[in-house]
């Protein structure tokens, strides 16, 4: 392969991860409904503290006693650690309550976190405070 081809191909891999990547980031507004609050309490499943947004995952049981699973976005890793939120610190098996904004998509069991409540009562802010009120 000639230098020049090899600069080019190189070049159009970078732009292509590059795009992936920045798709991956999204606004609150285009994915999430400040008018539509949820809070959730349920047993934490899995937490990925991971750029450029954090996951907590927890299975709900809804008001017929089916198990639903949830998924909400939070923030930075950074920001949560700064919260108080460490690796391990929250885990598998724990209770909480998530306070925050469900999707666009009402057929989802997803949201932007905002609050993150341990069966104690601490709370830790997760998310961005958005909404009319700043819930």
């Amino acid at each position: 392969m000639k230098p020049a081809s090899a600069g080019v191909l190189l070049v159009g891999s970078l732009t292509l991860l590059a795009g992936a990547r920045l798709s991956a980031h999204h606004s609150f507004a285009a994915v999430f409904d400040a008018n539509q609050p949820v809070t959730v309490h349920g047993t934490v499943i899995e937490v990925r503290l991971e750029n450029p947004h954090s996951w907590f995952f927890i299975e709900v049981r809804d008001v017929n006693g089916k198990v639903e699973k949830w998924s909400f976005e939070a923030s930075t890793p950074t920001s949560l650690i700064r919260s108080g939120i460490k690796p391990g610190f929250v885990k598998a098996g724990d209770e909480v309550t998530i306070k925050g904004y469900h999707a666009r998509d009402m057929t989802q069991n997803a949201g932007a976190a905002r609050e993150l409540v341990l069966a104690d009562g601490r709370a830790f802010a997760v998310g961005p405070a958005v909404g009319p009120d700043g819930r």
